[in-house]
């Protein structure tokens, strides 16, 4: 039986609607329709050299297309719960795709070819949340498994700790900060950000550097700053604050974050946190959405007196729901969708991916723009790539 995974590429050249003169415009140049049916797309990461972006969705499956095309590549298909983070490996093996899902399982997929190459198993009763790589090596495999931190060491897949103490609901989150790739943050439903040395036989009595009490559940943190300093943190209550994880300290706190966001635009009230985004320095950005599908990049002022500025980008009439992910191209070093103007792309609740370029980029080569694209995926007993046509 033939998979239905066929999509959709639109042409909607169609000017954002955005009041705010201050903001960048954005148009929404391309859209491909994941799915038919009430499928999510849940989180988009880009390849090291952007050959290619991975796309979780809510059918257990990561999709892959390309960033500058938006070409369908192929799909990893393995998992049997929620996909909870995907990531791809650095530069050593950058065809690697990790993820890990609420089958306790963290995987690895060769995006060459789409295969399962290696897989972890937390355990049959655990869920995991999230992970990362890092240590002296870059071998070490931390996880947020419900409550727990273990550790495994990727070269052999054996399990070298578990942290049992640290957290006491659920780890929404682990991240080794870059620069310091001994340093592990983790955050919790419990309201706690916990830093970890991961030096030697790891423990909770001997290797909890630190805590901070956030107060509230948490729902993402990041890592940003000069020398990546500063902890960007999202609550499930959509709060947002800055902290500095070497000495614990706050630096801004705002718990009125989204009215603060309404409040800069004319568009309307921000009803959810997406994420937050810097562009390597100590700049952020948090990024706001509404229900309808529109999103704002605020630039968020921490430093002094703390506040949330006007919208500085707005994509709008690309969704018709939650906007899940943000992946903006502005990181990338170089190549194609430079000289195209591509700012980034946005996936939501409506199944839908979204390429947005900048208005007055009306020189570009649009030929890779379609009107109607339409991709089958092959017979499941083909192993072959996918070829669009």
């Amino acid at each position: 039986m033939e998979e239905a995974s066929e999509m959709e590429v639109e042409d909607q050249q169609h000017p954002v609607q955005n009041n705010q003169t201050s903001a960048k415009r954005f148009g929404l140049k391309n859209s491909i329709q994941t799915n038919f049916g009430d499928d999510y797309v849940f989180q988009i990461v880009p390849k090291d050299d952007w050959a290619s972006m991975a796309v979780s969705l809510s059918t257990n499956a990561v999709k892959l297309y390309s960033p500058t095309t938006g070409q369908y590549l192929g799909e990893c298909k393995g998992h049997s719960s929620t996909i909870n983070q995907i990531s791809f490996s650095g530069p050593s093996t950058p065809h690697i795709l990790h993820s890990c899902s609420s089958d306790g399982t963290v995987r690895a997929w060769d995006t060459r070819t789409f295969h399962q190459v290696s897989c972890i198993t937390a355990g049959s009763s655990q869920e995991v949340f999230s992970f990362s790589f890092g240590g002296s090596d870059d071998n070490l495999l931390a996880a947020g498994c419900q409550s727990q931190i273990f550790f495994w060491d990727w070269r052999n897949k054996k399990q070298v700790a578990c942290l049992e103490e640290s957290h006491m609901e659920d780890v929404t989150q682990v991240q080794f900060i870059p620069g310091h790739q001994n340093k592990l943050v983790s955050a919790s439903v419990d309201g706690l950000i916990c830093l970890i040395d991961t030096v030697g036989d790891i423990n909770d009595d001997d290797h909890l550097e630190s805590v901070i009490n956030v107060g509230t559940s948490i729902a993402k943190v990041g890592v940003f700053g000069d020398s990546w300093e500063k902890l960007w943190c999202l609550t499930n209550i959509e709060t947002l604050s800055v902290w500095n994880w070497k000495d614990g300290s706050n630096e801004a706190k705002f718990e009125d974050a989204r009215s603060l966001a309404s409040d800069s635009w004319t568009l309307d009230h921000v009803d959810y946190f997406v994420d937050c985004h810097s562009s390597g320095g100590d700049d952020l950005w948090v990024i706001g959405g509404t229900n309808a599908g529109s999103i704002g990049y605020f630039p968020v002022k921490y430093k002094g007196a703390a506040a949330i500025g006007p919208p500085e980008a707005v994509l709008g009439g690309g969704h018709m729901g939650v906007v899940r992910s943000v992946l903006p191209m502005s990181s990338m070093r170089s190549g194609p969708a430079q000289s195209r103007g591509i700012f980034g792309w946005t996936g939501a609740e409506d199944g839908r991916l979204c390429c947005w370029m900048t208005d007055d980029s009306t020189g570009v080569n649009r030929s890779w723009i379609s009107g109607e694209l339409v991709v089958k995926s092959p017979r499941t007993h083909k192993k072959s790539r996918h070829h669009p046509y």
